[in-house]
Order: structure tokens, then C-alpha cells, then sequence
């Protein structure tokens, strides 16, 4: 009798069901799991998409201010001084000390490539100048955030233009990627 009243009170799970579960959900978060990097990469990829174009856009109606003041058409020395990004870091010296998320600006010269760190580590890269690279009177604008000049002068074409290059000079890939977005 003692027998019978132990096998009724048995209450739980077999090992055999446990291991069932434990399977499904590893396939559910093999699956789940990448499909959500994804998805955070897409997002912060047109997010940083959408900042290089109001960069762009600031940049632009810089030069029309300066074209309505002046009779000159510029561009200035420092797009980020323009428009507010958010992780705009002026601070920051080289990429080694870019925060996940920073944006900075680095000159090498005239020439000014812009920098974005994203959350996976990877760096993007675009180009940028301010001085003089028309041949045009009244036209002093440079190459404007990730673009070649407008009406470009002797000798300033589209060599040099990075839109969006993956940056692989941190990560040691050998991989170079054109274009970010």
C-alpha cells in the first residue's frame, strides 16, 4: 500500500522532458539571436546614414549663408560645429580612444576624414574638405561629407572620396568594405 501512495504524489518532469525543452529553446536562440544583431546593425547603420546626410545638409546651407553674405560660396572648417550629432566627441585624438557610438573629425592636412565607432566596433569612414577645390570664381567650397566636389577644379576628381568605408585598420580584417549603409 505504501508503494501506491509514493507513484500517485510523483509530480514533475521527466528527464527526457527536460531535455526536449532544453533543445527547443537552444534552436529558438540559435535562431533568434543573430536574426537580432541583425537588426540592431541595420538600425544603427540608418541612423548613422541619416547624420551624414543632415551633415550634408548643414554643410550645404553653410555655403548658401555664405554665398547670400559674401557673394562667395564655403564651406566650414568643421561640419560638426554646424549641426548637433549625438556621441560628437571634439576631444578625441585618434580612433584607439573613440568610444562605441563617438563620432570625430581627424585632419591630416586639408584633407578631413570623419570617423563613426558604431556598438559592434567596427569604424566608418567618410571624407571631407573645406578648402578651395573649384576652379570657379565665387566657388571656394571643398568636398562636402562623403562626396566628391561639386565642380571640381585641375587636378580635384573623385580620388580619395570614402562614403561609408568600413575602416579595417583597427579590426585587422582584410576585408574592405565600400560602403556602410
Amino acid at each position: 500500500m505504501k508503494m501506491k501512495t509514493a507513484m500517485k504524489n510523483n509530480k514533475g518532469f521527466t528527464l527526457i522532458e527536460l531535455i526536449v525543452v532544453t533543445l527547443i529553446l537552444g534552436v529558438l536562440a540559435a535562431v533568434a539571436v543573430p536574426r537580432y544583431m541583425g537588426s540592431v546593425s541595420n538600425a544603427e547603420a540608418a541612423a548613422e546614414a541619416g547624420t551624414v546626410a543632415a551633415m550634408r545638409t548643414a554643410v550645404e546651407n553653410y555655403a548658401m549663408q555664405k554665398f547670400l553674405d559674401e557673394g562667395r560660396w564655403s564651406y566650414p572648417p568643421n561640419p560638426f560645429n554646424y549641426i548637433e550629432v549625438s556621441g560628437y566627441n571634439p576631444d578625441a585624438t585618434s580612433l584607439e580612444t573613440l568610444g562605441k557610438g563617438e563620432w570625430m573629425i581627424l585632419w591630416n592636412g586639408n584633407h578631413g576624414h570623419i570617423y563613426h565607432k558604431r556598438r559592434d566596433d567596427n569604424v566608418y569612414e567618410w571624407t571631407y574638405r573645406a578648402y578651395d577645390m573649384t576652379d570657379l570664381d565665387g566657388d571656394d567650397r571643398g568636398s562636402n561629407v562623403g562626396l566628391a566636389p561639386e565642380n571640381p577644379g585641375q587636378g580635384h576628381g573623385n580620388e580619395g572620396v570614402l562614403n561609408g568605408r568600413r575602416y579595417v585598420g583597427l579590426s585587422g580584417d582584410s576585408i574592405d568594405q565600400q560602403d556602410g549603409f
